[in-house]
């Protein structure tokens, strides 16, 4: 409630609404780094860190209400009993929200099922040479470096990098080559 308490209003508005996207799949993600680097630049003293875990408290309140069909009113109520330092202007945001576009919440098995699973977002790489390292003068040693761009089942946008050396990405592209010659078939 504290850290809730530092957010504004009009952020903390723009986090649910994206809560709310994540959870009709409009969107993979919530992206909460980049929403904390906008609040740290107009001056609000937040981590990227907390930010997740309101996200996730938010994502979590939603979606049970949602499970629940629970009305506005409901959902304010048993807020209110169950979280009584929670800042005025938060359960304004969290009233609004769920008043407008709650009920557009799916609670499918589907989406239960998937859950556990992480989402693709976006996939960066570059080509690079190694030139020189402490123990070896040269080494002229091609590489690839990946950064995937995946949205953890909470829906927090996170990034994942690794490099290849060129037989790894030729298995690695070997076996893209497979699965999209599988898709084919389907």
């Amino acid at each position: 409630a504290d850290k809730i308490d530092l957010i504004p209003q009009d952020f903390f508005a723009e986090l649910c609404e994206q809560i709310i996207q994540h959870l009709n799949h409009k969107i993979p993600g919530v992206n909460t780094a980049e929403l904390c680097q906008r609040m740290q630049t107009s001056g609000i003293e937040i981590t990227v860190g907390d930010l997740e875990k309101i996200a996730n408290v938010i994502s979590f309140l939603f979606s049970t209400a949602a499970r629940n069909s629970l009305c506005t009113e409901e959902l304010v109520t048993t807020l209110g009993n169950a979280v009584s330092t929670l800042p005025k202007h938060a359960v304004q945001v969290i009233r609004h929200v769920w008043n407008e576009r709650g009920k557009s919440i799916s609670v499918s098995e589907d989406a239960t099922s998937m859950a556990t699973v992480g989402q693709f977002v976006d996939m960066k790489w570059k080509l690079g040479v190694a030139t020189s390292s402490d123990s070896c003068r040269s080494l002229k040693f091609p590489y690839v470096t990946v950064m995937l761009k995946v949205a953890d089942p909470s829906g927090q946008i996170t990034y994942k990098s690794f490099e290849m050396t060129i037989p790894q990405f030729q298995n690695f592209f070997r076996q893209f080559k497979e699965m999209a010659a599988v898709l084919e078939t389907v």
